[in-house]
């Protein structure tokens, strides 16, 4: 799996995720067969959604009972999940529940009882209203303190937390963001239904969870546009047929060992998120930096101190024909820029190694912007 770490640099629970490609949650339908039949097209996959207490798996039966959609019916969900994470073994796929409870100690037991291999996605998505009446799903949203104290009780059980979401639900999906990240959880799976990557930006800009982006996301096109505002990984459900997946895969993969950077942002002048800092030049003329230093608390000072010192002894303190003397103040490659691109070569570096050093770069600004979990906005 070192290919692919050295490709994509995604690691999740510890596990390195071969491609930026996930199977998202269907109820009755994706379960760990569905996984397997597309294991060489994907790197991680949500199967579920799997009711975990009394009242959700009573609201599971009544939705079956009504004719309205499938579900995953059992009695005890501990035993039907552990053997679905047993038919797993031996996979490379990186693994997760999405469930649906109605208590912060359902989601508690089931973690302890199961164990950190898998990655436990708490469903905060599902809008069936017996779901939402038995206090899961879409009920989360309009409940955010509920959502954070179901975060807080699987983080306390020292697992990978996910959570699974709808765009434009909640009062404020930035604040709840941030909210989710005080609280612990590692993951927010959105599915971003009519919002596209504008709404994810927003999400991308207020948090430094890894981020899924979800719904409609089945051309290599859509995927980029998802990627370069902001997402690690992009899911697919109804569209994840082997067709469509081994399509998105190979051409992440050829874009990829072409540019270096799978996810790159958009530069932050041309609607890009957070990330583009690590491509803006220095904050000497009036362009979308100067307020994006504001909003994020960096004055001027402190962003040319952070980018200095982070390129000290690398390829990027280099450059002092370029517009600023240096390529730390560089835009990316996408841009016709001949004094970056004889820098670059004088260097011995290719596009690619330099779109690397810029990741490098930008995911050091990131943990500056991100330093502190706002712990006051978690409760």
């Amino acid at each position: 799996m070192m290919e692919s770490f050295n490709r994509f640099g995604v690691i999740i629970n510890d596990k390195v995720v071969r491609t930026p490609i996930a199977v998202a949650s269907m109820a009755g339908i994706v379960d760990t067969g569905f996984v397997l039949a597309r294991a060489p097209h994907i790197g991680a996959a949500f199967i579920g959604g799997y009711s975990i207490d009394e009242r959700t798996i009573s609201a599971a039966r009544a939705i079956v009972a009504a004719g309205d959609r499938k579900e995953f019916l059992y009695d005890d969900p501990v035993e039907e999940l552990g053997t679905q994470i047993r038919k797993m073994k031996g996979s490379d796929v990186v693994f997760g529940l999405n469930l649906r409870g109605s208590t912060p100690e359902s989601y508690r037991t089931i973690a302890e009882s199961l164990g950190d291999k898998v990655v436990y996605e708490i469903d905060a998505h599902c809008r069936q209203k017996p779901l939402i009446e038995a206090g899961c799903g879409e009920h989360y949203l309009h409940n955010p303190k509920e959502l954070v104290e179901v975060v807080k009780a699987l983080k306390s059980a020292h697992v990978t937390v996910s959570v699974k979401i709808r765009a434009g639900v909640a009062a404020d999906d930035r604040l709840l963001s941030r909210k989710l990240w005080g609280a612990g959880a590692d993951i927010l799976h959105i599915d971003l239904m009519d919002y596209g990557h504008a709404k994810l930006r927003q999400i991308r800009n207020s948090c430094p969870c890894m981020l899924i982006a979800n719904n409609s996301i089945n051309t290599f096109d859509t995927a980029k546009e998802m990627f370069s505002h902001g997402a690690d990984l992009i899911s697919l459900a109804r569209k994840s047929d082997e067709r469509t997946l081994s399509g998105l895969d190979a051409a992440i993969t050829r874009y990829t060992d072409e540019q270096g950077w799978y996810n790159s942002p958009k530069q932050l002048c041309r609607g890009g998120d957070v990330r583009a800092l690590t491509f803006c030049c220095m904050p000497v003329k009036d362009c979308p930096l100067i307020p994006t230093l504001k909003r994020i608390g960096i004055t001027k000072e402190e962003f040319l101190k952070i980018k200095i010192e982070a390129v000290k002894n690398t390829p990027l303190e280099a450059g002092q024909h370029t517009c600023f003397g240096s390529l730390v103040w560089c835009c990316k490659t996408s841009s016709p820029c001949m004094f970056r691109d004889m820098t670059i070569q004088q260097e011995g570096l290719t596009n690619k190694e330099y779109m690397r050093l810029k990741r490098e770069l930008s995911d050091t600004i990131m943990s500056r912007v991100f330093h502190d979990v706002p712990h006051d906005d978690a409760g």
